[in-house]
């Protein structure tokens, strides 16, 4: 699987997808099915974005954000563990 804009990636966008990447692993074993991978330079983010509608995502190096987007209304939520994101989306999977 490609990289999006890789080439775009400075040395802390780097250390960004590599912090994204252990969480990835860490919280999916590696079974968690890979929608986009990559940077996106509007933002400063680098992302692992899962088919299961959850995206792992860093900039600048700081700490992983699982993101949620409900896609009613386009709001995003933004946590720090991995089990919130999923009780977050199961929760906005109740209210369709």
């Amino acid at each position: 699987m490609k990289i999006q804009n890789y080439d775009k990636m400075g040395s802390t966008d780097k250390l960004s997808f590599h912090k994204v990447w252990k969480a990835y692993i860490d919280n999916t074993s590696g079974k968690g099915e890979i929608f986009e991978m990559g940077f996106n330079p509007n933002s400063g983010y680098a992302y692992i974005a899962l088919e299961c509608d959850i995206q792992i995502a860093s900039c600048f190096g700081q700490k992983v954000d699982f993101i949620v987007t409900d896609h009613e209304n386009g709001e995003e939520y933004f946590f720090d563990l991995y089990e919130e994101a999923v009780a977050k989306l199961i929760k906005l999977s109740e209210l369709v």
